[in-house]
């Protein structure tokens, strides 16, 4: 009876020993849990950008990123230009290209754009990077808006179609372009697309936004939702003609972003024109991203 006695000490003995040692300590407060010699402090909240959990066991600390990380309401601010690669004279055969008798014909030269004041705004409602490798490679992906603003040197004009500038009698049943006969001191066409990037990312300090060399790489798919033709001329003052002008109505890019340290540069390029058919226009935009990563 005596040993049962005392072997049933030594084993609550050893097990209050052990619940001591080994036990489960939650500060909310701190947002900190406590399993005996190991530390789990978390930083931050699931709603925020990123999120890092800092493990402590004896004196040594490690600490993760988590394998998906959000940043909301990114904004572009860039340039947009085009490359021509247009048959004119295929396109004033097809009727495309409207002029008046006995003026010249519309020709590259009038399809230049105002480079400086030729725009291109994104809006990233959201971007997401999945861990692929160690956080070193990562998948980049979002949802968007891109807004470009083409600025002509010229004073030409889209139409949607309808009667001819120069010949009330005859009525043009598609989209087609004319030389207009005032002067616009703000001559535009905007075109605007819904926009869904996929690229590869690869970072070379995935514990530091801040720091380090981070390169993403990749393709983007838009959809059409929005053009017009912007005017602004003293004879007629502020005009916006709405129309797709005969522009395709998905875009297809491939993008690019570079960050070096805080400074986030990035780029797309279109390989397809993106008007259907007469007008080859390959749209370019660079700029600087504002993002966290």
């Amino acid at each position: 009876m005596k040993k049962t006695i005392l072997i049933l000490s030594m084993v609550f003995a050893g097990m209050t020993s052990f619940a001591q040692t080994d036990s489960v300590q939650v500060d909310r407060k701190d947002d900190t849990i406590r399993i005996g010699g190991m530390i789990i402090l978390k930083k931050g909240t699931p709603n925020e950008e990123k999120r890092r959990v800092t493990v402590t066991v004896g004196n040594k600390r490690k600490q993760t990123n988590s394998n998906i990380s959000t940043s909301s309401f990114i904004v572009d601010l860039g340039f947009a230009n085009w490359t021509d690669k247009t048959n004119y004279t295929d396109a004033k055969n097809n009727g495309y290209l409207i002029t008046k008798d006995g003026t010249p014909d519309l020709t590259a030269t009038d399809f230049k754009l105002k480079t400086v004041k030729s725009v291109n705004v994104n809006i990233w409602f959201f971007m997401q990077r999945m861990n692929l490798i160690k956080h070193y490679v990562n998948l980049k992906y979002g949802l968007g808006i891109e807004l470009n603003n083409y600025r002509f040197k010229s004073d030409i004009s889209f139409n949607e179609g309808g009667p001819n500038p120069y010949n009330s009698l005859q009525n043009i049943p598609h989209a087609f372009v004319f030389r207009d006969s005032v002067h616009f001191s703000k001559n535009k066409l905007a075109a605007d697309y819904v926009t869904v990037p996929l690229m590869l990312n690869f970072n070379t300090n995935p514990n530091d936004n801040k720091k380090g060399l981070s390169i993403s790489a990749g393709v983007s798919m838009g959809y059409l939702y929005s053009s017009r033709n912007k005017q602004v001329s003293h004879e007629r003052g502020k005009e916006k003609n709405r129309g797709d002008y005969d522009l395709e109505k998905w875009k297809f890019s491939y993008v690019g972003e570079l960050g070096l340290g805080p400074v986030r540069l990035y780029g797309s390029y279109s390989p397809k024109s993106i008007f259907q058919k007469d007008l080859n226009f390959t749209p370019y935009a660079v700029g600087i991203r504002l993002s966290n990563w």
